[in-house]
């Protein structure tokens, strides 16, 4: 089980950001995104950003918010 890094900058989410993450899912299980302070350090953000990836991903992904990171797993099948 591998798990890739990116990071998000302060362009926040873009078109390009869920495209090189989801370019990520084809060859990790699990993704880790660093949240850097130029897209903002606080938990309200944090967790905005969260369920705006979960959103644009779809019902096969969750996550976890552990400080200034957010840890996403692709699952088999929807979990909602």
């Amino acid at each position: 089980m591998s798990v890739g890094q990116i990071q998000l900058g302060k362009n926040g989410i873009t078109n390009n950001f869920i495209k090189s993450l989801k370019n990520h899912f084809k060859k990790h299980e699990n993704v880790k995104i660093s949240v850097l302070k130029t897209a903002g350090h606080d938990r309200e953000k944090i967790k905005k950003y969260s369920d705006e990836i979960l959103d644009e991903l779809g019902k096969k992904y969750t996550a976890k918010i552990i400080g200034f990171t957010i840890f996403l797993k692709k699952w088999r099948k929807a979990i909602r």
